[in-house]
């Protein structure tokens, strides 16, 4: 018993030195933190929220891409505007984004100088306290005391596993360690204290190069980073090494490397199933953010295996069939981002071991950013009466090169076992 209390009274004493330090810290930062607001002109009222910080003494403020990401789009339907710690409002000016780190610099008149956030030379050490400040839900600013745990092994782009509560409106705003230098930007929350931050060595880069050339062009930057991610993402792909799995009697691939994850399923269980199924499906962890209604970055495959259980061959086409006519673009986007698609029909002859398909390949072209594609591949084997394969991948946002590379690859890497 003297133990469990004794452990109750460590426990309470650094929960009370965390909040103390919590406390002075914000106390001590609070003039350099902002509410980010992006504002409909025809309303006049909020359209979304987040949080932001000064990082230099003549106003440039640091905030998350998806916080003005409104205004980057529809520069004539949005303002953006910062509330400050003394309920003072102003209008904000967008000078550079990093959609691929979700990070925006936006700038506001001052007419002295101003405290700012330091940002750290050094990344935390594993288990280090730190210390998340944000606006959550609209209801002021606050700290929030958590861990740092490395970056996420998931992640294609880096990004940090914070042990914290980062909630709705806590975008955009700094992670600081005990010595008050930015580490960190909030971005991201799965629930149950796990948070996600961009890495403050992105920030420093986005900071580095609007210093040497502030972009002529938001939309022209936005299309140069789009494409760089692009091809260093298919890139990555196409050489690492891609192993075939057995699905059914087909072989499918998997690429080996991490920030690919691949679930399955089946209805092996259903002794009443017309049809055997077992499903694998493999997807990028991680997305673009464009607007709230446009997605791109990412990537799917999935694999459908289909065996008759005593079907005429008939009936077993027409369930397949139906399946075929589910298959759909894995990412969202609207009439005014995308172009229709266009699709080409044709019949694929097997090479040895291979699979006679029906294949459809897709693509749709994006308005503002010129050379940059969805494509949606499908492939229905034709070869077998009784069983069959269905292949379909979605990748968003790609080059037509690099569209054509990936597509050779996965076609050569479906095959009969």
């Amino acid at each position: 018993m003297k133990g469990i209390i004794a452990l109750l009274l460590i426990t309470i004493s650094t929960l009370c030195n965390a909040t103390e330090q919590a406390e002075t810290i914000f106390k001590q930062l609070a003039p350099s933190l902002y509410q980010i607001r992006l504002i409909d002109k025809a309303s006049g009222e909020k359209s979304s929220i987040g949080s932001g910080f000064q990082i230099t003494h003549d106003g440039l403020i640091a905030t998350n891409y998806h916080v003005i990401s409104g205004y980057a789009r529809h520069p004539n339907k949005y303002k953006i505007e910062y509330l400050d710690n003394k309920g003072k409002k102003g209008t904000l000016e967008l000078m550079s984004v990093e959609v691929i780190n979700d990070l925006a610099l936006v700038k506001r008149e001052v007419t002295e100088d101003m405290p700012f956030f330091a940002i750290s030379d050094s990344t935390p050490s594993k288990g280090e306290e730190l210390f998340s400040l944000g606006n959550p839900h609209d209801l002021g600013m606050i700290v929030v005391p958590g861990t740092y745990n490395g970056l996420k092994k998931e992640s294609f782009n880096d990004r940090i596993h914070f042990t914290g509560s980062v909630n709705s409106g806590m975008s955009g705003g700094p992670v600081v360690n005990a010595q008050t230098e930015v580490v960190g930007i909030n971005v991201a929350t799965s629930g149950n204290q796990i948070g996600f931050l961009v890495p403050h060595d992105k920030l420093v880069k986005l900071f580095n190069a609007y210093k040497i050339s502030p972009p002529a062009s938001i939309e022209e930057q936005m299309l140069a980073q789009l494409t760089q991610n692009q091809e260093k993402l298919i890139s990555t792909l196409l050489t690492s090494e891609w192993q075939l799995k057995q699905l059914g009697e087909g072989l499918i691939p998997t690429v080996n490397v991490p920030f690919i994850r691949c679930w399955g399923d089946s209805n092996a269980d259903k002794t009443d199933a017309l049809i055997l199924t077992a499903v694998a499906n493999c997807t990028l962890e991680e997305n673009t953010f464009l607007s709230s209604h446009f997605f791109t970055g990412f990537l799917e495959m999935e694999f459908r295996y289909m065996q008759a259980k005593e079907l005429s061959d008939t009936k077993f086409y027409t369930l397949y069939e139906q399946q075929i006519k589910r298959a759909g673009p894995a990412n969202k986007a609207r009439k005014e981002d995308v172009t229709e698609f266009q699709c080409q029909h044709d019949v694929v002859k097997p090479t040895l071991n291979g699979i006679k398909n029906k294949a459809i390949f897709c693509t749709r072209a994006y308005k503002d950013f010129s050379g940059l594609f969805d494509i949606l591949y499908l492939a229905a084997s034709i070869d077998k009466n009784d069983k069959a394969l269905l292949s379909h991948f979605t990748v968003a946002g790609v080059t037509q090169d690099s569209a054509m590379a990936f597509t050779k690859k996965f076609m050569e890497s479906v095959t009969w076992k």
